[in-house]
């Protein structure tokens, strides 16, 4: 084993607990930050924020773009559902009012929906065993934001956004398993988020007043979600584990790697860690049955993350 390989095998067996990890802290930031900006605003104020590092260093890196006008459109495409559409639509479903516990479970169908999908559009199995694993997660998933349900705050449109959320995530999925296999994470990501704001722009315009009460917590949040450092030894400089790069990148690679329902699953962990996150933070309760739901939930996830005996094709026929 090379010493490139052994790396890559590192980073792929530590990718799905750093995915998990960071996916769930943009929920605390999105707590934080919202309060102070409108929901498109502020996510457009991160997307430049991204866009910026991300192009500087794609350039300083030197990382390859696309050569063809179809790989352009297939990863703006992907980009636009999973960063535009699933976030807009978690954080517009939460700005109506609609309990976060609800846009939660609404969300938390995406492995479901993924699996159902998978065949069709990726050409992938789901074994009975990985539908099993699928259905506990979200029994546990159920049952760790079961305290927070609070369906007096529902509406049409917060539905409406919770939904455009879970088709977004899903389909974008599946879009980037099938189209963007050759997606460099550096310039890919670019592209992505660069489509994502072009989309969001015209409704923040139409829709928002696109003020901002700047404050200490606010910039706290934004500066969450785009990099929060960790120094690592006693060389200088810092690694940086951004959300809007890191998460993406990570959910990217394993999509690359693996099945699109194996990777869907994960998406179950994110509301107990974030349950988590928040008892330990803000001393949100925490109580029994969303223990219980942890670890059910980590029960399906372990169950469904087993490698399926069909080995996924292309889908392509």
């Amino acid at each position: 084993m090379t010493g490139k390989t052994g790396r890559q095998s590192y980073l792929l067996a530590l990718a799905p607990g750093l995915f998990v990890l960071l996916w769930s802290t943009g929920f605390i930031g999105a707590k934080l930050g919202l309060p102070y900006a409108e929901p498109l605003s502020f996510l457009l104020i991160r997307f430049a924020c991204v866009i910026g590092l991300l192009g500087l260093l794609a350039l300083v890196l030197r990382r390859p773009w696309p050569h063809r006008p179809t790989q352009w459109l297939h990863i703006a495409v992907a980009g636009a559902l999973l960063h535009g559409g699933y976030l807009s639509g978690v954080f517009l479903a939460i700005h109506t009012g609609m309990a976060a516990g609800v846009v939660a479970l609404i969300v938390g169908i995406q492995p479901l929906l993924t699996a159902f999908l998978s065949a069709s559009m990726v050409g992938e199995r789901v074994s009975g065993r990985q539908w099993m694993g699928l259905v506990l997660g979200f029994g546990g998933v159920t049952l760790v934001v079961w305290d927070k349900l609070g369906f007096g705050g529902l509406s049409g449109a917060g539905f409406a956004f919770s939904t455009l959320a879970l088709v977004s995530i899903t389909l974008g999925t599946l879009y980037q398993k099938r189209y963007c296999a050759e997606l460099d994470l550096w310039s890919g990501s670019v592209i992505q988020f660069v489509a994502a704001a072009l989309v969001l722009l015209p409704f923040a315009l139409a829709f928002e007043t696109m003020r901002v009460a700047w404050s200490g917590q606010f910039i706290f949040a934004l500066g969450w979600l785009i990099g929060g450092g960790a120094k690592l030894g006693k060389k200088p400089g810092w690694l940086i584990f951004v959300l809007s790069l890191g998460a993406i990148s990570l959910l990217q690679l394993m999509i690359r790697r693996g099945a699109a329902t194996r990777v869907s699953a994960l998406f179950y962990l994110v509301p107990p860690t974030t349950a988590l996150l928040a008892f330990l933070i803000f001393g949100e309760k925490l109580g029994l049955a969303a223990v219980a739901g942890m670890a059910i939930a980590a029960a399906g996830v372990a169950i469904a993350l087993r490698p399926s005996p069909h080995p996924p094709s292309d889908g392509r026929g």
